[in-house]
């Protein structure tokens, strides 16, 4: 087996396992167990836990934005491209494997603690950020509507996680509407 074949399941071993059970509660020896690549290789790819949790994020980082923006590039120019964004998170929440925003459960359980995971998270969130303020401009919107859009995005996978529903996207939906028609 490569060191890209070992990569690839390893990764698919951890993240869906880190997003099933949580990273502190996942061992590496699991992580070996899923994937079927022994312990010395996983090791040789990923020296430390903590550099597989990040390659873990570092890939469903670039996953998850590509699939929003295909989703809200279906959709018409301007305000509809907002929307769509709450559209998309509701689908997402759907999902049978829906758990959370696995960046927001990273950082919780290893944000103090880990430099590098909090980073990741933290560059995750930014490019959200930006991604809600490039939709917004295109729309016409005031700049200072982003920073509650994307509380509302946030708040609604804290609360669909929570909850097991995916009705908060469709509330953050109907704030977002209300922001953006009185700007």
């Amino acid at each position: 087996m490569d060191t890209s074949e070992a990569e690839t399941r390893l990764l698919d071993a951890a993240e869906k396992l880190f997003y099933e059970r949580g990273v502190q509660a996942v061992g590496m020896d699991q992580v070996r167990t899923a994937s079927g690549v022994s312990l010395k290789r996983l090791y040789q790819v990923f020296p430390s836990k903590s550099e597989l949790v990040r390659a873990c994020l570092d890939r469903r980082d670039r996953r998850w934005r590509a699939r929003l923006a295909a989703h809200v590039e279906a959709c018409p120019a301007g305000r509809e491209r907002v929307l769509a964004v709450y559209d998309w998170l509701y689908a997402w929440f759907t999902e049978p494997d829906f758990r959370g925003c696995a960046f927001i459960n990273a950082y919780g359980e290893l944000g103090a603690v880990d430099p590098a995971v909090a980073d990741a998270v933290r560059a995750h969130k930014s490019a959200f950020h930006d991604y809600l303020a490039g939709l917004v401009a295109a729309a016409g919107g005031p700049e200072r509507a982003v920073a509650p859009l994307v509380l509302l995005a946030e708040g609604a996978m804290t609360a669909a996680a929570i909850s097991g529903s995916p009705e908060p996207a469709r509330q953050a939906r109907l704030g977002v509407a209300q922001l953006l028609a009185a700007s």
